[in-house]
């Protein structure tokens, strides 16, 4: 089958700059407007994400379901209709285990990861400045580490540019709709059987 995202001209003239003030304009717009779509989902309060964290509240499960659903649906049907090509990354097993369990304990020793954080820091939770300050440390630290981690850890487990459709031999065209249904199916079962 062929690609559609392929049929995107790709050329190899380098693309159009855009002017850096145009750039950071950008950014602030699209970064207010998620913050403030993160703090009118609630998903910026300590005592939801703990609630989460303690399966008592689901109400990051619910707005992080709900985005997977419509942005998948948003960029495979732009893909199909050859507007977007997709950039997939390259599925390292050791390095997305270790990511995802310091991730989990930074998670769950602040109650914020940095999308929340952000959001909580500009409703005024001062208590976030810890974690963003731990942020700030770990990324730096990671920026330092970036050569030894390439050479050992990104190497452990790497399965190249894989998808999950791909992975169960399930065509795309069948599997994002179906798994659309599955998520939204587990949108109401946490609707309904959940107490909050």
């Amino acid at each position: 089958m062929i690609d559609p995202g392929k049929a995107v001209k790709e050329t190899s003239a380098p693309p159009p700059t855009v002017p850096a003030g145009k750039k950071l304009v950008a950014a602030i717009i699209f970064g207010t407007a998620f913050g403030f779509l993160l703090q009118k989902g609630g998903v910026g309060k300590y005592n939801v994400l703990i609630g989460q964290l303690l399966l008592q509240d689901f109400t990051v499960a619910k707005v992080m379901m709900t985005a997977i659903v419509v942005g998948m649906i948003g960029v495979f049907t732009l893909h199909h209709f050859a507007k977007v090509n997709l950039d997939i990354h390259p599925t390292r097993i050791g390095a997305q285990i270790i990511g995802g369990m310091l991730f989990g304990v930074g998670f769950a020793l602040i109650a914020y990861c940095p999308g929340t954080g952000a959001a909580a820091l500009g409703q005024g939770s001062w208590d976030v400045l810890f974690g963003m300050a731990g942020l700030v440390a770990g990324s730096y630290l990671f920026a330092e580490m970036s050569g030894w981690l390439k050479r050992t850890v990104e190497t452990w487990g790497d399965k190249g540019k894989v998808m999950l459709p791909d992975l169960l031999h399930i065509p795309r065209g069948v599997f994002v709709p179906a798994f659309a249904l599955l998520l939204i199916a587990a949108l109401f079962a946490i609707e309904r059987f959940s107490t909050r």
